[in-house]
């Protein structure tokens, strides 16, 4: 018999299928969103791990992080749009799926990819992480997404703004209904639009000049607006700065640093050399008070209660010899029982734990992990902490308490709280201690309130309180 197989076709092995290709960006976006699902991971804690193991930088790294922030921001939005696009309950749709398919609706609807790359790339990412049956249901429904730009898809999906305000902003905008709502009772329905487009917007890197260990000259950027210590970083990596390599700078949002600069700036009856950050982690305010306390002949104690915390607030106050100029010490201790008599310090800063929901644009995750019913344990926790800080200053010493939330439960209510369960405290009028700052008026006659949409910042609160 003659053997009609082709030369060398005896014992071939069948060649493996090739992988489908992946766009490097586009995949390191996408497990940076699995681990936001999966682990509860903190975007900017992962990310640049993420980076880092791919080797992206410079525009990829940029692309990335603008991809993966703005998916998540912006995630009610495009969810909306998804749920008009396809055949069946977004909780049917495999999770890994939806979020490959939300990195292509965000490419598609706001950023400036050509619709053939966000498509084709997304398309190649389902079918390399789930398989070619889902690959072609992504590509049907990101050729759906592309029929109408964001604002047509709003005017489709959103609620009628007439007859449901707040359920028309939380699509339009990308916030839970019960935060709209929250950030209407603290801003006012006049800027309350202005306000949730400000989250949405990505966060400028910031960075601040620590006086005594770094000089703004060294920083490469414009200054700050409101800070004396801070710039405005405009391109590149901040860990490249040498100053900030080295710690004597760092990365801070000009609102923080003007908390820091509030609470050095506070007058005080009589000595003025023992300051508190009674919840310090993770030490980016306690690196600014302590370069202010070190100008002044004071020195502080920095407490958190969290160990791994407490550690980052560590490494930010040591210099390359030690502890730097201005640290007594930093302690893993809980603010609500503190280790110290009453009466120790001349000035707290009281830096409380909180919903988040002023810093949304750096905190992206923070809108969808919050709960309305967090708001309880939290004004508990604030009030215990407010009530420690005050028992911990002298008579005639200071105590401002600040939180990056303007949510009114957490500010005014747990002042008027405190106040009116002790008959040793007065509330001092803070507001000149910016007076450079405008419309900064808090929700409490002498309270101040710090705006994204205003000034910039984070949406910080700080209220001064003196013990008589």
């Amino acid at each position: 018999m003659v053997d009609r197989r082709r030369p060398g076709s005896r014992n071939q092995k069948a060649k493996p299928k090739a992988k489908p290709k992946m766009d490097v960006p586009r995949l390191a976006a996408w497990e940076v969103l699995k681990a936001v699902r999966v682990d509860d991971a903190y975007t900017n804690l992962v990310l640049p791990s993420v980076l880092a193991e791919h080797g992206l930088t410079g525009r990829d790294a940029a692309f990335v992080t603008e991809l993966v922030s703005g998916t998540i921001r912006r995630q009610a939005t495009y969810d909306a749009v998804l749920a008009a696009c396809v055949d069946r309950s977004l909780a049917k749709v495999e999770a890994k799926v939806l979020d490959a398919l939300r990195l292509g609706t965000h490419q598609l609807l706001s950023m400036r990819v050509p619709a053939h790359a966000a498509i084709s790339t997304t398309v190649d990412l389902v079918r390399s992480k789930v398989g070619p049956g889902a690959a072609g249901f992504a590509n049907a429904v990101l050729r759906k997404v592309t029929a109408h730009d964001l604002d047509a898809w709003v005017d489709r999906v959103a609620p009628d703004r007439g007859t449901d305000p707040t359920g028309h902003a939380a699509v339009a905008s990308s916030h839970p209904r019960w935060v709209v709502d929250e950030l209407r009772r603290a801003v006012g329905a006049d800027e309350l639009d202005a306000l949730l487009a400000a989250d949405n917007e990505p966060p400028r890197v910031t960075l601040v000049a620590r006086p005594g260990r770094a000089t703004l000259e060294e920083l490469p950027g414009q200054p700050t607006p409101w800070s004396p210590y801070g710039v405005v970083l405009e391109s590149g990596d901040p860990g490249a700065v040498p100053a900030v390599a080295e710690g004597r700078a760092g990365v801070q949002d000009e609102g923080s640093q003007l908390v820091a600069e509030a609470a050095a700036a506070a007058a005080v009856e009589g000595r003025d050399e023992r300051w508190l950050d009674l919840c310090a982690g993770p030490g980016g305010k306690s690196a600014l008070l302590a370069a202010l306390a070190a100008g002044r002949g004071a020195r502080l104690v920095a407490g958190e209660r969290q160990p791994h915390r407490a550690r980052l607030v560590a490494r930010n106050l040591r210099g390359a010899d030690g502890p730097v100029a201005g640290v007594a010490g930093v302690l893993t201790a809980d603010g609500t029982r503190p280790p110290f008599r009453e009466g120790t310090f001349d000035r707290v800063l009281v830096d409380a734990p909180c919903t988040g929901l002023g810093a949304l644009r750096r905190r992206p995750e923070a809108r969808w992990r919050r709960r309305p019913q967090d708001l309880a344990d939290l004004v508990a926790l604030q009030r215990a902490l407010v009530g420690s800080a005050l028992d911990l200053v002298r008579p005639g010493g200071a105590v401002l308490y600040a939180t990056c939330s303007p949510v009114l439960a957490e500010t005014a209510e747990v002042v008027e709280a405190v106040l009116g369960s002790r008959g040793d405290v007065r509330l001092e009028d803070a507001s000149g201690l910016l007076a450079h700052v405008p419309d900064a008026a808090g929700p409490l006659e002498g309270t101040l309130q710090l705006w994204p949409h205003r000034h910039g910042t984070d949406a910080m609160f700080l209220a001064l309180m003196r013990r008589t």
